[in-house]
């Protein structure tokens, strides 16, 4: 599976960073450029060091040390309502 689409680099290729001693996000992108483009992998990298037993980012620690739900396990929003022209 893919983790970072604009450089195509997948899961597999993230983990053997891991593997090899990346920690951060930051050295992952060191690796592989995944995180260095549009950064919405970023999130994905950091649960896969978690899961390799590196530590977890700031915000995440933040957000359990107040309560706070996982902004990921989140419900969408709902949509905003439409906007009605009015009649001339």
């Amino acid at each position: 599976m893919y983790v970072c689409m604009c450089h195509a680099v997948t899961e597999a290729q993230v983990k053997q960073k891991i593997d090899e001693g990346a920690s951060t996000p930051r050295q992952i992108a060191q690796g592989c450029k995944a995180g260095t483009d549009c950064g919405s992998c970023v999130r994905r990298i950091q649960a896969l060091l978690g899961e390799h037993g590196a530590r977890p980012c700031p915000t995440a620690r933040l957000a359990e040390r107040l309560g706070l739900a996982d902004p990921a396990a989140a419900p969408a929003l709902p949509a905003a309502p439409a906007v009605v022209p009015k009649a001339a």
